[in-house]
């Protein structure tokens, strides 16, 4: 099996460099001329791809490989990177998009799975909060290089930076150890996926990453028509928050493991992360930057917490398939919130988007304590 020191690396990488699109992308879109509207498309694309493929991304990796589909989806991101840093036609980048959201999609969940599987014993706290603090990690550290190389030479070459660096993970960790794998009927997986317990979780999920269609359409827009950043400045922005919602995971990970204290500092988080997007809309750049820490905290130890509430929803022998049905979930929930949040943003408001998602965030704390109460994570 694979160390976990090599699944972190592999996390940090991808994350660094795709979130680092995700949240840079608007601004060179716009700068080539698409509206609010295309760019709510094209980040929805960017989310649809994992509708379809998450699922049987997970069986095969419950079924043949994991290692394949890692080894493959590296490549694939690094020639999609290079491919988008030469397009400007509003189809063609929605194409690449899609197989972005595909690539990264895949490398999501055989991650996970790997991860998941791993038969050493450690604390569940330590191990999530682990794996959540080095895919957080990825984005401050992406954002604020990202940041930096486009104010002093282009996107083009941030592209092609991209490309190189995926490139060379892939080479230097190309080696794997040997997997084990079971036979998983698809009634097995239907059983997981219809108990009333993942249906509700499922539902929690959904509604907390609507604001991820915020953060990939909007965020970036907003800073520089309410701020005048410029940049670089949007990278100091935008990184620091990111280097405490990783800081929020590790801290996670510091904890023992208890199920009530978690399903505390789980609700408590959402709290966080609601309120920190409705009160960072403000006009002091210095306010907004304070609250827009305040949602990262809330973030980072909500999603040590989520992927430690899924690797006790399923079997080790079904988790592949399993959880990817749930990451179909959330990425449903970051499609839909793009195609809801960057037109409102755009033609109404580039405001209302982030208060709007915050309030959702609140209300949904009040239905994890309702579901919390009646079933145990």
């Amino acid at each position: 099996m694979v160390s976990p020191e090599k699944i972190h690396i592999i996390n940090f990488s991808r994350k660094l460099t795709v979130s680092t699109i995700f949240f840079l992308a608007p601004l060179y879109f716009l700068k080539i001329g698409f509206n609010g509207w295309q760019i709510g498309v094209i980040i929805s694309l960017y989310a649809f791809a994992p509708l379809l493929f998450s699922f049987p991304t997970g069986w095969i990796n419950d079924r043949f490989s994991m290692r394949r589909v890692i080894q493959s989806a590296l490549l694939s991101l690094s020639l999609l990177f290079l491919l988008v840093s030469g397009a400007r036609n509003f189809f063609l980048i929605a194409f690449l998009f899609l197989f972005l959201g595909m690539a990264n999609n895949a490398l999501d969940v055989s991650l996970n799975s790997l991860y998941f599987k791993d038969e050493r014993e450690m604390d569940l706290n330590r191990k999530y909060g682990q794996l959540t603090f080095w895919m957080s990690l990825g984005p401050a550290v992406g954002t604020l290089l990202g940041g930096i190389l486009i104010y002093f030479s282009s996107f083009q070459i941030l592209f092609y930076t991209f490309s190189l660096f995926i490139l060379l993970v892939f080479v230097s960790l190309r080696n794997f150890g040997g997997e084990k794998f079971e036979l998983v009927s698809l009634t097995e997986y239907r059983h997981n996926l219809f108990r009333r317990k993942t249906i509700l979780f499922s539902f929690l999920i959904f509604f907390l990453t609507l604001h991820w269609g915020v953060e990939g359409t909007v965020y970036t827009p907003f800073l520089k028509k309410f701020f005048h950043l410029n940049n670089f400045q949007l990278a100091l922005y935008i990184s620091p928050p990111l280097f405490t919602l990783a800081l929020s995971a590790f801290l996670i990970s510091l904890l023992r493991y208890n199920a009530r204290i978690n399903k505390r500092i789980f609700l408590l988080s959402m709290l966080l992360s609601g309120a920190g997007l409705i009160l960072m809309v403000n006009r002091s750049v210095l306010l907004s930057f304070l609250f827009r820490i305040v949602h990262e905290i809330g973030d980072g130890a909500m999603g040590a917490l989520n992927v430690l509430f899924i690797s006790r929803l399923f079997e080790k022998r079904s988790i592949g398939g399993s959880s990817g049905i749930l990451v179909a979930v959330m990425t449903l929930g970051n499609m839909v919130g793009a195609l809801l949040f960057s037109p409102l943003g755009h033609k109404a408001g580039l405001q209302y988007p982030f208060l709007l998602a915050g309030l959702l965030l609140v209300a949904n704390a009040g239905f994890g304590y309702f579901i919390f109460r009646r079933e145990e994570y």
